[in-house]
């Protein structure tokens, strides 16, 4: 039997490790009106090849919305259209640089970004995480091409860089000529006070910002988008894959385009960010009913909380024992190119409701007490 969703979880099993919306909260209505009062329009061009950069219409409605909710303008011709965050780094990672060189991530990651830089054949070296003396070591012995970051609500940590350490960033790529790659997926998903200016926004070529549809909107979609100076982004589209198949998605730009007209794309966002706010605090008062010896910083936004356990604890053991209590989650190791970080965990609150975030938490609380 073919698969039909990349997340496949046993009837009663609840998986925290998942980093998805949860089904009930995917916007079919939205699109249905949307792609409705699209094809209403009779007008066939979004089903043509597609301009290079992106359908037109959904960068202008999308330089709207994000001018809108960073607070700073964001040009259309600083917006290039992706097929969704993964595409754009790996389309970045083809037209920036070249096999051998390095990279350098925080560490702990986004798991995921490490095999695409793997798979390009860059060396990548990880650094530990808003520690700006280590960061500046790296670059003295590397000098690496790329630095990737999650500045806002990070995965996995949930944790956000101040302003200052944003300002930081800026001036040693300045300084040591480097690109920042920021994947900024979360930034619009805050739950508490607005977080610092998103990377995107700052005066400067070395600064890439990078954000996906998928946690604003529907993953399914496979559309993102690429903030970044025009030279940049005309070089992104110069790329082989770009030439050859045209701008990326653009029927599916175009229906996006027509729920940000609508302004569909604004009250999801609006439920969602009600939605995880709610379930966020409960997975918090959960975790702090915990009589164990655990640890964790409660975010301000995005999708994850990240737990520490005593040192002597390894997650990736408990996790087969916790599979078999009927619950899981993802090990901290995972997040490492060092392969540290055995003792932590990360938890999404985004797939299940509040009863099935207590009960998620009940479970992995016999198992950590079992040790």
């Amino acid at each position: 039997m073919l698969s039909i969703t990349q997340t496949r979880i046993p009837q009663g099993f609840i998986d925290l490790g998942v980093g998805h919306p949860g089904l009930e909260l995917l916007p079919l209505e939205a699109l249905h009106q949307a792609s409705q009062a699209l094809f209403a329009q009779s007008e066939p061009h979004f089903l043509q090849y597609g301009a290079e950069g992106g359908d037109p219409e959904l960068r202008r409605e999308l330089a709207r919305f994000l001018t809108h909710h960073y607070g700073a303008p964001v040009p259309p011709e600083r917006l290039f259209i992706s097929g969704g965050i993964s595409q754009a780094l790996d389309l970045l990672c083809a037209t920036l640089t070249q096999p051998g060189q390095s990279v350098l991530v925080e560490d702990p990651t986004y798991f995921l970004a490490l095999g695409i830089f793997r798979e390009r054949n860059l060396q990548v070296v990880g650094v530990p995480r808003g520690d700006f003396q280590a960061l500046e070591a790296a670059l003295h012995t590397h000098r690496p091409v790329l630095y990737y970051t999650v500045p806002t609500f990070h995965n996995p940590t949930g944790a956000s860089l101040s302003h200052q350490q944003r300002q930081k960033l800026l001036h040693l790529a300045e300084e040591y000529g480097f690109w920042v790659i920021a994947d900024e997926v979360y930034h619009l998903l805050s739950y508490g006070p607005p977080p610092p200016p998103p990377l995107g926004t700052m005066a400067s070529e070395r600064m890439i910002s990078l954000g996906s549809f998928s946690k604003i909107l529907a993953p399914g979609l496979r559309l993102g988008w690429v903030q970044a100076t025009p030279g940049l982004l005309e070089r992104l589209e110069r790329a082989g894959v770009v030439q050859s198949g045209g701008g990326l998605n653009p029927f599916t730009g175009r229906v996006v385009a027509q729920a940000m007209a609508m302004g569909l794309q604004e009250s999801h966002l609006q439920r969602l960010r009600k939605v995880y706010s709610r379930r966020l605090a409960a997975l918090l008062e959960a975790l702090s009913a915990v009589r164990l010896p655990v640890r964790f910083q409660p975010p301000q936004g995005g999708y994850f909380v990240w737990l520490e356990l005593p040192p002597e604890q390894d997650a990736a053991r408990l996790l087969q024992q916790a599979r078999e209590e009927g619950v899981a989650f993802q090990p901290g190791v995972r997040f490492s190119p060092s392969g540290s970080f055995r003792h932590a965990l990360r938890l999404c609150f985004a797939y299940y409701p509040e009863e099935g975030l207590l009960e998620g938490i009940r479970r992995l609380e016999r198992v950590i007490a079992r040790g």
